[in-house]
This record gives structure tokens, C-alpha cells and sequence, in this order.
């Protein structure tokens, strides 16, 4: 049973309908693995079924939702290969992203910026952490000027989303912190600091340990 979601503006009904399922979803509001009933979601969002399918076909084509051989659909379950594969995936593109900066001209102003949206130590709940410790990350990426860089990490946010919600329970995680992230700001700022991809594949294979097993736990 999905949760109770108010009634979207009919002014644009698919996209409303498209953008409350896919924050349902990454927020964890919807979990992973929960089925997805048409005319539910129907009735949650006043809308006709026809809507709630188009945004559902969307959202099944992005990969965020998963049919089985019956036709019914459900959020998308990332199994533990799937989890490492798409850490080590955002460490290779983050390396890269933080390669490219400390090599920049201008690297000390856009280390500055980048530190503007480090993480606090103790966010207030789990999803602002999230919120912050994305936000970080992205920045990073963006900092980098690599604009095919962008475009792919943003690409996985969706997908990282319901992974990094797999298994919350309201706690922000250590991992999620500035003093986790800290590590990134030396090994663009400090040249005598470890090399950028054993800062950020160390980062990523113990948020890569903690969410597949959490997927795990999950099952």
C-alpha cells in the first residue's frame, strides 16, 4: 500500500504525477522493492490510471522502477553487485572530478566554493543529510568544468537515492559527515596529500560495504 500523497495542479498533470512518484521514490517515502498498484496510485493522486502508467513507463525506462514476468511493477531493488558497481562507478568519475580541479588555474577558488557546501557534522535527520552529502558531491563534479562529467554522475542520483535510503531509519550516518569529506578538500588543496583516487575509492568502498549490506539486510 503506498502512502497518501496530496492531489497534483491538473495544469500539468503527467509531469506533477511523474515528479511526486520519482520524489516518492528516492526519498524512500516509497521504499525499494514496494509494489506499485495503478489504481492506488490513482486514487492517492486523483488522477486517471492512463496518467499514473505514463509516469510509471518513465520512470521504469530511467530505471527506477522494475516489472516481473506478471506485468506487476514495483521500486526498483538494487541488489549488492549492483550497489558496488555504482560506487565504484561515482569514485571513478569523482577521482577524475577532483583531478581536475587541484590541476585547474583557478583551483583555490573553486576549492573555496566546493568547501562552501562541505557537509556538517551532525545534520538534523537522514534525508537533510543526504540532501547535503549529494549536494557535495555534485558540486565537486560541477567544479571540475567537465560537463560529460556532470551530466553522468547526474545521470546515477536517482538510482543512488533509493540505494542511500535502503534500510534508514531517520539517523544520519558518520559517512555522511564534513569530517568524511575533508579528505576530498586535502587532496585538492595539499599537494604532499594521498593521490585523489585513494581519497575518493576509500570514501566510496566503505559507503559501497555499508549499503550492500544494508541491502542485504534489507531482503
Amino acid at each position: 500500500m503506498t502512502p497518501p500523497i496530496a492531489a497534483v495542479n491538473r495544469l500539468t498533470l503527467r509531469e506533477q504525477v511523474l515528479k511526486a512518484l520519482r520524489t516518492a521514490i528516492t526519498s524512500g517515502e516509497i521504499p525499494a522493492g514496494a509494489d506499485l498498484v495503478e489504481t492506488e496510485l490513482a486514487d492517492s493522486y486523483q488522477v486517471s490510471r492512463g496518467t499514473v502508467r505514463e509516469a510509471l513507463r518513465t520512470l521504469q525506462q530511467a530505471g527506477l522502477v522494475e516489472g516481473d514476468a506478471r506485468g506487476r511493477l514495483r521500486v526498483h531493488q538494487p541488489s549488492p553487485q549492483e550497489v558496488r558497481e555504482l560506487f565504484m562507478v561515482r569514485a571513478a568519475l569523482e577521482t577524475l572530478a577532483v583531478r581536475e580541479i587541484a590541476a585547474a588555474p583557478d583551483r583555490d577558488e573553486r576549492l573555496a566554493r566546493l568547501r562552501e557546501v562541505l557537509p556538517p557534522e551532525q545534520a538534523k535527520n537522514f534525508l537533510t543529510a543526504l540532501d547535503l552529502d549529494l549536494a557535495f558531491h555534485e558540486r565537486l563534479c560541477e567544479l571540475s568544468g567537465n560537463a560529460t562529467l556532470l551530466e553522468l554522475w547526474r545521470g546515477l542520483e536517482s538510482r543512488m537515492r533509493i540505494v542511500l535510503c535502503t534500510g534508514a531509519e531517520g539517523e544520519p550516518l558518520p559517512l555522511m559527515s564534513g569530517t568524511h569529506h575533508l579528505p576530498f578538500l586535502d587532496s585538492i588543496g595539499d599537494p604532499n596529500a594521498h593521490e585523489p583516487h585513494l581519497v575518493v575509492f576509500g570514501h566510496m568502498q566503505q559507503a559501497a560495504g555499508h549499503w550492500a549490506d544494508e541491502v542485504v539486510a534489507d531482503d
